[in-house]
């Protein structure tokens, strides 16, 4: 499975901004697809997952009810709708698309800054 994540870039507060990661490969035999961040002097931390499979969604706390992720089978891409943007939601983004193993391929990350 390879992925490509892009749409990062520049956004005021309070904006919106929408990802996609586009995988390629076995994609159907992953289990989630998903969204770790890293912001500066940060560790990587969840946002959202997708299941495959379903379109069965999960959260992070810090971003349910602004974040919505969402999957294109037909386009085997995953999209991440990033509304009320805040400035602690600087970082760079990766998608990543996991096995029921647990193994999980990243794509490369996309950088978001939130300017205040």
């Amino acid at each position: 499975v390879q992925l490509q994540a892009s749409g990062g870039g520049l956004v005021q507060t309070g904006g919106s901004l929408r990802l996609s990661c586009s995988a390629s490969g076995d994609i159907f035999s992953s289990y989630r697809l998903g969204w770790f961040r890293q912001a500066p002097g940060k560790e990587r931390e969840f946002v959202a997952a997708i299941r495959w499979r379903d379109a069965n969604k999960y959260y992070a706390d810090f971003v349910k009810g602004r974040f919505t992720i969402s999957r294109d089978a037909a386009k085997n891409t995953m999209y991440l709708q990033m509304n009320s943007a805040k400035p602690e939601d600087t970082a760079v983004y990766y998608c990543y698309a996991e096995l029921k193993s647990g193994y999980a391929y990243w794509g490369q990350g996309t950088l978001v800054t939130v300017s205040s």
